[in-house]
């Protein structure tokens, strides 16, 4: 007897929806997803016990008649694709023609329509997969869909759905992710007859994250321009640096408007921020990506999360591009004009990356040379030339402020700001006023008070330093005694092979020396590590995670930071007023200098109208 079987319609349905229907984020998924290929431009969520007892879908989309409302319920019918060339340029959301059949087969399913013209709908009711009733319907145009008891019927996947709690939160995030990429269609979330969310329609996307985020995260973001790069055009918002979160929750891309997963964005995103993000922190973006759909495949996931490219190495480079370019651009913008932050702010979302010419008339105050570039590596910098008897005084309490700027803040979001052209900021623009624990300088400036931490500030100052070095054609290098022997693994061997050049200029002479065996002559002269098998080994996996256009010098960037670590000044170093402000005009020279190495901030700003708040001389507000 034949141990092979065909199993029954029912029982092939409710295998069908374990992959599709996982809990009820997903249901909603799928029919939000089915209401904006139906052109809806209102869309209701309401939800009973977190989705388990009901969730009911309302849309005013273009409905169906009777006839494709009954087929509709039958596996693998659709209206979005018609041959395997279709497959192969996905433009809509839904294409299998699973998702209807799955929830009816494991809820009691109701489905109304009607089309726009037509004079009386559908409605059709499912339990369990078994086909219950088929009448005529006189509601309004649009589609209903009604999913009650979900898992009814299986009770092993029922007892799988965590608390009600946890499963509104998983649907209302499913609908803050379609409410972001279309903001505009209106939408409504209910839950337990309470109204969640009411998002009104918007043709501005930056109005629909502050509809769902709050006036701060949306004053935060920065825009980034929509720029074409190969053939894939980038656009969005994301987070200055500094800004950031311990998990990828608020990490969201849209391909094609549909919010996907991807290794490669993930990776053309950290080589975007680069340095301007702490190791362990993913970024708050909100990136949108357009491309040919012939040129990735979305039909690599059951719930559709993930795709694969064809060419994912020009994706990740389209984004680290964008990304950087945004980021560079936001130190352009001065003081007064940068994106509203709260109160208490890392200054990367708030002044601009200053002028580097400095006022004469403040040349004379300020005594500032030429800063920390000539000091001696792992030494105390000599910050400044000028001579202890030279230093100037703490300026008095109430000295005027420099008058290079009429700064003044503003609520509106980075991409409405004035050009950097407009208007410029100097460090004569911040009075320092004093040392905190031997770490934190404070300073006055036009938005209130300013500290800034020196260790941070010289890590920044030092680590682009070495990285012009470095980007001048070459560093240092120092011979090693006893040469390292490397084993690798072919696909490592071949990684290194093609970039042996490149390993070169990083001050690495690496040559091969047997079977997947190389042999390491030279190490760069900045490198200090105790273990430098275990730092070429990280080299190369970094290769191996490198884009063919990613520059091959951020290679040793982890190295060259945590070397301009060691060589920076330290908390209770004490420096010198004209040290200090020798630093600050270094820090400003730099190309990110709001953030170190590492991420960290490397100034921070309380502003004047927090401070008449905590003085209780301005009403919260």
């Amino acid at each position: 007897m034949s141990k092979i079987r065909i199993l029954p319609d029912a029982l092939a349905s409710q295998v069908a929806a374990g992959e599709v229907v996982e809990r009820p984020a997903a249901v909603v998924r799928e029919l939000v997803e089915n209401s904006l290929d139906a052109g809806a431009r209102h869309i209701e969520v309401h939800a009973q016990r977190g989705g388990s007892a009901l969730i009911r879908i309302v849309d005013d989309g273009s409905g169906m008649d009777r006839e494709d409302a009954m087929l509709c319920l039958e596996r693998h019918a659709t209206s979005k694709i018609r041959t395997k060339e279709d497959l192969g340029a996905i433009c809509t959301f839904g294409f299998r023609g699973e998702a209807l059949p799955s929830i009816a087969s494991v809820s009691r399913f109701r489905l109304a329509t009607r089309e726009k013209d037509a004079l009386v709908g559908t409605e059709i009711e499912v339990n369990g997969g078994k086909l219950t009733c088929v009448r005529d319907h006189g509601g309004a145009p649009g589609t209903v869909i009604e999913a009650r008891s979900l898992f009814f019927n299986v009770p092993a996947r029922r007892k799988f759905l965590r608390t009600e709690n946890t499963e509104f939160s998983h649907v209302e995030q499913q609908l803050r992710l379609h409410a972001i990429a279309n903001p505009q269609v209106a939408f409504t979330l209910t839950h337990n007859d309470e109204l969640v969310l009411h998002l009104p329609a918007t043709r501005d996307m930056l109005e629909r994250v502050r509809g769902l985020l709050g006036e701060e995260m949306a004053s935060r973001l920065l825009k980034v321009e929509e720029q074409t790069i190969r053939g894939i055009t980038i656009s969005g918002y994301i987070g200055g640096p500094g800004m950031s979160r311990s998990n990828r929750q608020m990490q969201t891309t849209y391909l094609n408007g549909r919010p996907i997963e991807s290794a490669s964005i993930s990776y053309g995103l950290r080589e975007g921020y680069h340095t301007a993000l702490m190791k362990g922190q993913y970024p708050v973006t909100f990136l949108f990506i357009q491309m040919d759909p012939h040129a990735f495949d979305v039909n690599v996931h059951p719930a559709k999360k993930e795709v694969r490219f064809h060419d994912g190495n020009s994706v990740r480079e389209a984004i680290a591009r964008s990304v950087g370019r945004t980021l560079e651009n936001a130190a352009k913008l001065p003081v007064g004009h940068a994106p509203a932050a709260r109160t208490v702010l890392s200054l990367s979302q708030a002044p601009a990356r200053p002028a580097l010419s400095i006022p004469e008339h403040h040349q004379e105050e300020l005594r500032i040379s030429a800063g920390p570039s000539s000091a001696p590596l792992r030494q105390m910098p000599a910050l400044v030339t000028s001579p202890p008897e030279e230093e100037p005084k703490l300026p008095a309490a109430r000295a005027p402020l420099p008058a290079a700027n009429e700064a003044k803040s503003t609520s509106k979001p980075v991409e409405n700001a004035p050009s950097a052209s407009s208007e410029t900021t100097s460090p004569s623009d911040f009075r320092i006023i004093g040392v905190l624990r031997k770490l934190y300088v404070l300073m006055e400036s036009k938005e209130g008070l300013v500290l800034m931490d020196q260790h941070a500030a010289h890590e920044r100052v030092n680590f682009e330093k070495f990285r012009r070095a470095l980007e001048s054609g070459g560093v240092p290098c120092q011979r090693l005694l006893m040469p390292i022997t490397l084993q690798t693994t072919p696909r490592d061997a071949d990684v290194l092979r093609q970039n042996q050049a490149s390993l070169t200029r990083l001050g690495i002479e690496i040559e091969p020396f047997g079977p997947n065996i190389f042999k390491v002559e030279t190490l760069p002269s900045f490198l200090k590590t105790d273990d430098p098998a275990a730092w070429l080994d990280q080299v190369i996996e970094e290769l191996g995670s490198l884009s063919a256009k990613t520059s091959s010098l951020r290679l040793s960037e982890d190295a060259i930071a945590t070397t301009a670590c060691r060589a920076s000044v330290k908390s209770n170093d004490v420096l010198s007023i004209p040290e200090l402000q020798a630093l600050l005009k270094d820090l400003f020279a730099c190309e990110m200098p709001y953030c170190c190495p590492h991420g960290r901030p490397t100034l921070v700003q309380i502003s004047t109208a927090e401070l008449e708040r905590k003085f209780g001389r301005r009403a919260p507000g």
